[in-house]
């Protein structure tokens, strides 16, 4: 996969050409960068990522309603979590009562 120096955005191949579509931007194709790009094959699978455990942590409880069918429960332990890649955090819940677990939407 290349990236237009110009714009960022994916470049595609057309014959001996990259070629953005956005930007219309073009660049002759190098046989050697070209060998040397990763594929999906040569990537390394580490898994789904962690999930956070909201009890693990979470000392601090709310009034929120449980969206569990079966609960009637309006409390929660909460805790905050930065989201991934992100530049705002994310607060997580656990039903007091039943377990269940959900994020603030």
């Amino acid at each position: 996969m290349k990236f237009c120096d110009d714009c960022g955005s994916i470049m595609h191949t057309e014959g001996d050409t990259w070629v953005c579509r956005s930007c219309e931007n073009e660049e002759p194709r190098d046989s050697h960068a070209e060998a040397a790009m990763a594929t999906r094959d040569g990537q390394r699978d580490d898994g789904a990522p962690a999930v956070a455990d909201a009890t693990q942590t979470a000392t601090e409880t709310t009034e929120e309603l449980c969206p569990a069918d079966d609960c009637d429960s309006v409390r929660a332990s909460y805790e905050m979590m930065p989201k991934p890649g992100g530049s705002y955090e994310v607060r997580l819940f656990t039903c007091v009562e039943c377990g269940h677990k959900w994020r603030e939407s």
